[in-house]
């Protein structure tokens, strides 16, 4: 076990918890491994700083700690030569990494150049940002918008956006049905017919909670997960979603004449967050071509 402090941003990784913990976990969070052994003394050196720095990013990235003595597989399958080895995995890949001891401003370079900043400091953005509008309070101010000025076109557009964040998709349809050809191509109006074509799936679909509970009597229910996966695209918990049709995708790609990679494309037009976007377009690409 390795003498690092308590912390749920560190953890020993071993054999037996390494896809799930390592590699799956990337999916999400980035994964700092941190190859060491009790006799190294440049690993004393640089373990409690990368602890440190676990602890001050605050969840930016997980810190797996390996005992190249008691896991030598997994050493070997890094072909670790030295230690301490320090390699970054981000989308269940490794993508960089360095072998002896860095100081801790090199190692927060390090993480810098991989996009990794502290979680604190996306907090106290967040904290400054203004809260989100209350999209009931907007469907009425942009009724009585559009009331009063009924041929701005651009007003129905973002009436129907609205509609579609409270979930009344019936009169958000019949708006965006109405919309002149130069807004019903505009990115916003494409984004609420596919997220209409997920609300479409649901019509008598089973609960969240019903669905998650037949994935875990059968994990390859990949009808379940799609409409799990077409709940969390509605109710806008985006990766959520994205990792079940990314699963399906995985265990059986030709599913209902191709329906994981319609799945994932259809999600990648409703979802405005490039950066996840791109993450899973290079997650698909990469099974895909495998």
């Amino acid at each position: 076990m390795s003498p690092h402090t308590a912390s749920p941003h560190v953890f020993d990784a071993t054999a037996d918890n390494f896809e799930a913990e390592v590699l799956e976990r990337s999916l999400r969070t980035p994964v700092l491994i941190d190859f060491w052994a009790e006799w190294c003394g440049p690993c004393k050196t640089v373990g409690p700083i990368l602890e440190k720095l676990a602890a001050d990013y605050n969840g930016a990235f997980v810190l797996a700690k390996i005992d190249v003595d008691s896991q030598q597989e997994l050493a070997g399958a890094f072909q670790v030569r030295s230690i301490p080895t320090i390699i970054l995995v981000k989308d269940g890949q490794p993508v960089d990494g360095f072998p002896g001891a860095l100081p801790e401003g090199q190692l927060r370079e390090f993480l810098k150049q991989h996009g990794i900043e502290p979680a604190a400091a996306e907090a106290e953005a967040a904290e400054a940002a203004p809260p989100p509008p209350d999209p009931h309070a907007e469907v009425l101010r942009l009724r009585h918008a559009s009331e009063a000025a009924p041929a701005d076109d651009a007003l129905k557009l973002e009436l129907a956006l609205a509609l579609l964040a409270t979930g009344v998709t019936q009169e958000a349809s019949q708006l965006l049905d109405a919309l002149p050809a130069n807004l019903a191509t505009d990115d916003r109006a494409v984004r609420a017919r596919a997220s209409l074509d997920f609300a479409a799936l649901l019509r008598d679909a089973p609960s969240v909670e019903v669905l998650e509970m037949a994935i875990s009597r059968d994990p390859a229910d990949l009808r379940a997960r799609h409409l799990l996966g077409a709940q969390h695209i509605v109710a806008g918990r985006h990766e959520a979603a994205l990792q079940q049709f990314m699963e399906m995708l995985r265990r059986d790609r030709a599913f209902d004449d191709g329906l994981p990679r319609k799945a994932l494309i259809e999600a990648f037009r409703v979802i405005d967050d490039d950066a996840l976007v791109a993450r899973y377009r290079r997650q698909m690409s990469a099974l895909l071509l495998s």
